[in-house]
């Protein structure tokens, strides 16, 4: 679904789950997810059902993820650099009254 424009860019190379995975430099870590082809970010806590990035700009927090140990960072304000690993954010537990 998405596609980078130009695939000519300098790489670099992150992690995503433990899966390694190419980047283009300076790009968010937000769009290489995207440009992965599972774009999935988070689960949401009541129902499970998976987040992706919306907005791209810092304003939604759609895609809270788990950024090289640091949790609930958000994807589209980091830029990738080499040896980045990315985490999934895991379903939260339910809350309890």
């Amino acid at each position: 679904m998405f596609r980078r424009l130009h695939d000519n860019a300098a790489t670099v190379t992150i992690t995503i789950d433990g899966v390694t995975t190419k980047a283009a430099v300076g790009e968010s870590v937000a769009a290489a997810l995207l440009a992965s082809g599972d774009p999935r970010c988070r689960q949401t806590p009541v129902s499970g059902a998976p987040r992706a990035p919306y907005c791209l700009m810092g304003v939604c927090f759609d895609c809270l993820m788990e950024i090289d140990g640091e949790a609930s960072r958000q994807a589209c304000m980091v830029t990738v650099r080499e040896g980045m690993a990315v985490k999934r954010s895991p379903r939260p537990a339910p809350m309890t009254p």
